[in-house]
């Protein structure tokens, strides 16, 4: 059975961007959750990944992803970035959620992952009590715990240029089934 999105795919365009701008991967299938989650290691490489569950609910999302954005500046930064999105590929997040049990289900979130075992998350509630810089902040404490990847994500220049606007969606439109 196919899942349709609830909201208009061109609605969340934006917000997907944003990630997508500063070097995120988007995982739309279960099978591309269970790929990377089953990745096997290479020990000469990095094998942070940050995962982030994106989202349109409330002023969270529109802090998480700026904060997100802002902490892949540090000189330091997971091997990989990934993203999932809540709402829109609902049996990719679905599988990444059972990933995170016993922590309930939250959208935003942040999962920082090595080894393939959660080493730090940040859930909505963490979020929502942030601005960007407060989010920024906890992130770089833990890739400088954790990572190895030479940062930024994106130049400087780039950067400077992104639009990282707080975008909230609870006026998106629906998926018009």
């Amino acid at each position: 059975m196919i899942e349709l999105p609830t909201y208009d795919p061109a609605a969340v365009m934006p917000m997907r961007k944003q990630l997508l701008g500063i070097g995120f991967k988007e995982l739309l299938t279960e099978d591309d959750v269970d790929n990377v989650l089953n990745a096997s290691f290479d020990p000469a490489e990095d094998d942070t990944q940050l995962i982030m569950v994106n989202s349109v609910c409330g002023c969270a999302a529109g802090s998480a992803r700026p904060g997100v954005a802002l902490a892949l500046q540090n000189s330091n930064i997971p091997g990989k970035l990934y993203s999932v999105f809540a709402g829109m590929e609902k049996a990719a997040v679905r599988k990444f959620r059972e990933f995170l049990l016993p922590h309930p289900p939250s959208s935003p979130g942040l999962a920082l992952i090595k080894q393939g075992k959660l080493i730090f998350y940040m859930p909505r509630l963490a979020i929502e009590s942030s601005d960007a810089v407060g989010i920024a902040e906890k992130l770089v404490e833990e890739f400088d715990k954790h990572c190895q990847t030479s940062g930024p994500s994106i130049s400087h220049e780039e950067f400077s240029k992104l639009d990282m606007r707080k975008m909230c969606g609870s006026k998106l439109p629906l998926f018009a089934q």
